[in-house]
This record gives C-alpha cells, structure tokens and sequence, in this order.
C-alpha cells in the first residue's frame, strides 16, 4: 500500500528523455510539477506542449547552483545529469557536479518542506559486474579512474549522499537504480544503443556494434520505468531497488532486432569496444516486485516498434541528425 502521495513535484532534469515522460504521468495523476532543466543535455521540444497545461511550471536553472524559490513540495524526483556517454564524456566535470552539488540541491529542498526526495540512480553503480545477476545488495566492480567514471562515481556519490542526509537529518529518501531505459524522445546522436542502431537502420547506415557484440544488456521500455519511479515515490522503501527489465539480450542480438523492425537492409559492422564497457547486466527484480509490486510490462518488441514509429514521426527538431557514434552497448537513461 502506497504510503506517500505526490501532489506536487519537482523533477530536476525533467526537460529530459525520462524526466519528460515523468512529468507528462505526473500531470496525467493531477499532480502539479516544476520542471528544472538547464538544457544542457534535455530538450525544450520535449515539454513543450505540458506548457499550456494547468499545474506545470518550466525553471530553465542549473542545479548545482541556487534554484529559484519553487514554493512547498511533496516530492524531489533527481534525475538531472548527463546519462549518455557521448554526453557524460563531453561533460565530464559537469555530470560530477549533477551528481555531487546538484544532489545536494535536491536533497536540501526536500529537508527544507519535508519532502520525499527520490533519487534516479543507475545501474552503472555495478561498474562491469563480478556478480549475476545484480541484487542491490552488491556493491559492485567499477574502476574510479576510467573514462566512464564521471558518471558511475557521480550517482555512488549522489547514493552515498541521499543516505547520509537519512541517517542525519531524517530525510524521506529512496534511490532507483534505473537499467537501460529506452523509449521516444530519445536523441540518436547520444551513443546509447537503441536510438544509435535506430537512426543508423532508418538511414540505411551500417549499424555499428562495438566489440564482438556478445556483451548483453536488459532494456526496459520509458513507460515502465516511469512507472517504477512512481511507485518507488508512492512507498516507504528507502531502496536502492532495481528498476529494469530481466528480459537480457546480446547487442548484436539488439542490432539485428531493430534492423527487422525497422524493415532496413543496413549491414552490420563491428567497431571497437569502449573501455571498461560491462561484459553482461541484468537486475535481479525481486525487491522490485516484493515491495514496489512493480514488474515491467511492455513486450521488448512493442518497446522497440513504438520507439521506431515515434523517430520516423519526430519533429525535425527533436531528432537533430548529426553523424551518429558508434553505440557504447547501451547504458541506462536518467534524464
């Protein structure tokens, strides 16, 4: 039984893949939402039309400086920083700031009005995992140093941190560790697997894996994780509890799928893998569906067919067609 309710929410990088979604169920629920995006990885395009309706409210402000003032809330939903890596790693100190400073931002308005802060982890925490599959109980094989870094050991630190301001201050916190979210509003350009192998079939480029593509990863369609982060918001859990899916496939596995899909003649063409690129990941869902009685419930097809529809049917605007990467095996969406 739900033992929190969301009535009025701020989601910081909610102009983002996820955050968007976010704040589009929020609005749906009659919730009211304050959206804190400073554009750097998100998209105006995305939120664009919850502008008009009643209850939302766009900030255009960076969180790890000051917020400006956004009134009581009931919940802190963190999503802001940099998820993919073709951003994290051309914002490397920024996506530790996000994950440190604009943590700490978060945090302290929800200790100011009492609010449950809900922080969108990853599963990147695990690093390249020793253990199969990844309960939250494990603590995971990451290099500190590596180039994937800035982003693994921003949400440890940001984990870290949710908890400290628990154990201190009695903060209402819960941490999502979110597993290769997928879904429209996605940019193609951004490295991640699914949209890089999207855009690359639908213009009839080489789709590209890394490696010998036998690295696998579960990917979970938007919509199920929205759904996740809401119940993880409406419970007392203080987590980390895993949100994904443990439907696993191969990436070239991934690759060949959504060339059928996308009923494409691309050939396939294999590149070199990223440094300390995980060799398999999948959650282990048990804590999800015992406490949360969350379980994902899109079809992996159906995901990746609505995925598809939504980049043929994009605005221009919403799908900037630079040359896209090679895809870097597909790591999770937070924002």
């Amino acid at each position: 039984m739900a033992r929190h309710r969301t009535v009025r929410a701020v989601v910081t990088g909610g102009a983002g893949f996820v955050g968007s979604h976010l704040c589009e169920r929020l609005l749906e629920q009659g919730g009211e939402v304050v959206c804190v995006d400073n554009f750097s990885t998100g998209r105006p395009g995305n939120v664009r039309r919850l502008r008009d309706v009643p209850g939302f409210r766009l900030v255009e402000a960076d969180v790890t400086g000051p917020l400006p003032d956004t009134g009581p809330v009931d919940t802190v939903f963190h999503l802001a920083s940099a998820a993919s890596p073709a951003d994290y790693l051309r914002l490397p100190e920024e996506t530790l700031e996000a994950g440190s400073l604009g943590t700490r931002t978060a945090l302290r308005l929800a200790r100011r009005y009492g609010a449950r802060m809900v922080l969108a982890s990853t599963s990147e925490v695990y690093g390249d995992p020793l253990q199969y599959p990844q309960h939250e109980g494990y603590w995971g094989n990451v290099n500190p140093i590596g180039p994937r870094s800035v982003y693994d050991e921003a949400k440890r630190y940001a984990e870290a941190l949710t908890m400290v301001y628990h154990r201190t201050f009695g903060t209402d916190v819960a941490i999502a560790r979110i597993f290769n979210c997928y879904g429209p509003r996605m940019r193609p350009d951004d490295g991640r697997a699914v949209p890089t192998f999207i855009a690359q079939a639908l213009a009839g480029e080489p789709i590209t894996v890394t490696g010998d593509g036998l690295q696998t990863r579960s990917i979970c369609y938007v919509d199920d994780t929205v759904r996740g982060l809401l119940a993880l918001a409406g419970s007392g859990a203080t987590g980390p509890v895993n949100i994904g899916s443990a439907e696993e496939l191969s990436m070239l596995r991934l690759a060949e799928l959504v060339r059928r899909l996308a009923d494409s003649a691309s050939p396939i063409v294999h590149v070199g893998r990223p440094a300390d690129d995980p060799r398999f990941r999948r959650p282990d869902l048990r804590l999800a569906e015992e406490v949360l009685d969350w379980r994902p419930t899109v079809r992996m097809e159906d995901g990746l067919r609505r995925t598809i529809d939504w980049f043929l049917t994009a605005p221009a605007e919403s799908t900037p067609r630079p040359a896209v990467p090679a895809a870097r095996g597909g790591e999770p969406a937070a924002g």
